[in-house]
């Protein structure tokens, strides 16, 4: 169907334009940030309206844009496997760093520097074991010393990878960052790695400079979420591994590590215990589910290691759900964020992923409409739980490369247009707005 792709994209475009145009055309506040915060807001994103018309960052990132633009497509298609992850991971964080310094070295340092981020806390943190063991009271808002909010709204794990951060001695504002930025580098290396097990080598080299090049690197960069989205990658990459390995041997002992890695998901944020979704699309795509029960019970060691030194996931949550019902959440209207979500997560993976997603069908790749298929419902279920009103242009980066996959079934024609837009975009939305991520 050739025009199914024009409507995904013109779709896609329309929820952007209503959703950025509804909120000031009717004066309907959305809360997508505290009044405090002061700035012209630009829901659906969490930020205001700030250009920046020129940057330490910006030439550079117009130079990967068009070397990307020109070379992209070719070198997916031509470059020996190695060398491809290789230059993957070396222009994603290029690309990632250099829309970040747009804003100067504030740009990699202002958000994990915030005092609601992790670093503060990992600062002030002396003794891990009574921080574990008084971790549940004090996500409650009425503690005497409640945790700030990302502290409070994650699982330990988060905060412990920074309190480590601090004891190497790379625990400041701009240090982590970039600590940060190599790591969520890694996310598209890993998506291309679990492909590859599971058959699809074609599809990974197609989707790559979608995975690599686009707007999410505003977000990966700068902010924790870029991390997670780079573990659960990994996660999901190893299960593929464990999937498809010859030997019960390596089956086994790769469903370990991608239990322990899943399992660290979980410890790092609440939504990746979506993840089983896409863990389950990994399994059957390859047709194999011994690593289901190996992976799982590997997970829940890592779950029930960290209730015994005093974090129990099933009493915190309830905690949190409390915590977050009692700040901005029950202030933002679903009759607004319900879709709103939909369209910071289309300004996050670029406008391109409504025509990527337009041209699947059963009858064509089985392994992107199953993987897509699987990040679709992560994302709607968290979107109809209603626990990710706002912020998820950097909450949903762990499914946004899935989702990517559907670039790999563009028309020809579209793809090098579809890139440009892809770029255009990002250079854009980093130049003119203050995404706070």
């Amino acid at each position: 169907m050739p025009w199914a792709p024009w409507v995904g994209l013109g779709a896609t475009l329309l929820l952007v334009l209503f959703a950025f145009a509804v909120p000031p055309l009717t004066g309907w506040d959305v809360y997508a940030r505290s009044e405090a915060a002061g700035g012209i807001n630009v829901a659906p994103l969490h930020g205001t309206f700030r250009p920046v018309p020129f940057g330490p960052g910006t030439l550079p990132a117009i130079v990967i844009a068009l070397l990307g633009w020109r070379f992209g497509l070719d070198l997916s298609r031509r470059l020996p496997w190695g060398r491809l992850l290789l230059v993957s991971y070396g222009a994603a964080l290029a690309w990632s760093l250099s829309l970040a310094f747009v804003d100067g070295p504030e740009g990699i340092s202002r958000v994990l520097g915030h005092p609601y981020e992790y670093l503060e806390t990992a600062r002030s943190t002396t003794d891990v074991g009574v921080m574990l063991d008084s971790y549940v009271d004090r996500i409650d808002p009425d503690h005497p010393r409640n945790w700030p909010t990302h502290v409070a709204g994650h699982p330990p794990l988060a905060i412990l990878f920074f309190i480590g951060l601090v004891r190497i001695g790379l625990g400041g504002d701009f240090s982590a960052g970039l600590v940060v930025a190599a790591i969520a580098a890694t996310t598209p290396v890993a998506v291309f790695v679990a492909l590859r097990a599971l058959g699809a080598e074609d599809i990974a080299r197609k989707a790559a400079p979608f995975l690599v090049l686009g707007p999410a690197a505003i977000f990966m960069a700068v902010s924790a979420d870029g991390l997670f989205a780079a573990v659960a990658a990994w996660g999901l990459a190893t299960l593929a591994v464990a999937a498809t390995a010859e030997t019960r041997g390596r089956v086994v002992a790769w469903s370990v590590v991608a239990g322990l890695v899943l399992g660290g998901c979980v410890m790092l944020s609440y939504g990746l215990a979506l993840l089983g979704f896409l863990a389950l699309g990994v399994l059957v795509l390859a047709r194999r589910w011994l690593p289901l029960p190996v992976a799982a019970a590997a997970a829940l060691v890592v779950v029930l290691g960290f209730a015994a030194v005093g974090f129990s996931w099933w009493e915190a949550y309830p905690v949190l759900h409390e915590r977050y019902w009692r700040g901005l959440a029950k202030l933002r209207p679903a009759e607004y964020w319900m879709w709103g979500n939909l369209a910071a997560l289309a300004v996050s993976a670029g406008p391109l992923l409504g025509a990527g997603i337009a041209c699947l069908r059963r009858d064509r790749d089985r392994v992107v409409t199953v993987l897509v298929a699987a990040a679709a419902v992560a994302v709607l279920s968290a979107d109809l739980s209603r626990m990710s009103k706002a912020e998820v242009e950097r909450i949903w980066l762990p499914f946004v490369p899935w989702l990517l996959l559907s670039t790999a079934l563009l028309p020809e024609r579209w793809r090098r247009p579809g890139l440009a837009l892809q770029l255009v975009v990002a250079l854009v939305v980093q130049h003119l707005l203050y995404t706070t991520w």
